[in-house]
């Protein structure tokens, strides 16, 4: 049997319980493809698995990641949507049982694979997966997002927060955003935010009191933070303005409830993985067309190899976990091969 190497582990912990090993190469069942990977990368919801701060269904050695980009070397006999050849990306492994993408080799159920546009590198397309996904959900299936309004969201340099920039600003929106430097200001300046208030020399709320005198309230307020203040959001949210929340699992904010409900506002929770295959499919489309044409580019902020999965962890742990604001876009890892 053809044998792979991967990251595993086999139990939760720190990030030093990741390791390289030997597997079987995968068989691709009925309706999957073998996809040969050439760059994954690393997010929030990966390190919570292997922590166990999420509880999650494990094979016995559980290779990490959800996102990946690769070509296609094998096909099931019921894969009419691919063929060997064809550059693929795709999110939503490592999840649910499945096996994830930190391998040389991942078998991936059709439904969950994308093409990557001409003129894209693989590290890109893997770089934007789950982070794209999951903002272009946030701002259009659930906030429905409408030209003319005005998004804020925390964060505007990172995974999420970069790709809600450009894609609320490539549909016509007014974009706010934070940055933890003049760097990082100016990057968020770059790629379309019209505002950018620095989070550790001002204050935040009171610049976007000053901010929203002249663009109006905001229209969607996208919350990265693990933390949220809503008793700070909701004042300056708009009439009929979203609130939407996909972080912080353990948070338990004071909500005003008063305030809330005189202006009909709304507050969406969601989590990219409880969106249908159809939907994300959809949603992958259009990312497809702005990565074309250039509207929307995925940050890279690290590379490791694959060998070192459990530093690129510990890299996202500080930033996600501790704030360390070292990490400006995506951790991209590369198998032995690459």
């Amino acid at each position: 049997m053809t044998q792979m190497q991967a990251v595993f582990f086999s139990q939760t912990g720190a990030p030093d319980v990741l390791q390289m090993g030997e597997f079987p190469r995968p068989i691709p069942g009925a309706r999957e493809v073998l996809v040969e990977v050439a760059a994954a990368s690393v997010n929030p919801i990966d390190t919570y698995i292997r922590s166990g701060a999420v509880a999650a269904e494990l094979p016995p050695r559980a290779i990490p990641g959800c996102d990946l980009a690769g070509t296609v070397v094998a096909t099931g006999e019921q894969v009419t949507e691919f063929q060997v050849g064809d550059r693929v990306w795709g999110s939503n492994q490592g999840l649910a049982g499945r096996q994830g993408t930190l391998a040389e080799y991942c078998a991936v159920a059709q439904e969950w694979l994308y093409p990557v546009p001409e003129g894209v590198d693989f590290e890109q397309a893997a770089a934007g997966a789950l982070t794209g996904i999951t903002a272009h959900l946030g701002l259009f299936l659930h906030a429905g997002l409408q030209s003319g309004e005005v998004v804020f969201v925390n964060g505007g340099s990172g995974g999420v927060g970069s790709a809600v920039v450009q894609l609320a600003k490539a549909a016509g929106a007014t974009v706010i955003t934070t940055a933890g430097s003049a760097e990082k200001a100016s990057l968020c300046k770059a790629t379309g935010a019209d505002y950018v208030i620095d989070y550790r020399t001002e204050d935040v709320h009171a610049r976007l009191r000053e901010i929203t005198t002249a663009t109006g309230l905001i229209h969607v307020w996208f919350e990265t933070l693990r933390n949220p203040s809503p008793e700070h959001s909701i004042p300056l949210l708009a009439k009929r303005g979203r609130l939407v929340l996909m972080a912080g699992r353990d948070a338990r904010p004071a909500f005003p409830v008063g305030p809330f409900y005189v202006k009909d506002l709304r507050v969406i929770g969601f989590a990219m993985f409880n969106a249908s295959a159809e939907e994300q499919r959809q949603t992958a489309a259009e990312l497809n067309r702005l990565l074309s044409t250039g509207a929307w580019k995925p940050g890279i902020g690290a590379r490791f190899p694959f060998s070192q999965a459990a530093a690129a962890h510990q890299l996202q742990e500080q930033n996600t976990l501790q704030n360390a604001g070292t990490l400006t876009g995506k951790i991209v890892l590369t198998p032995p091969s690459r």
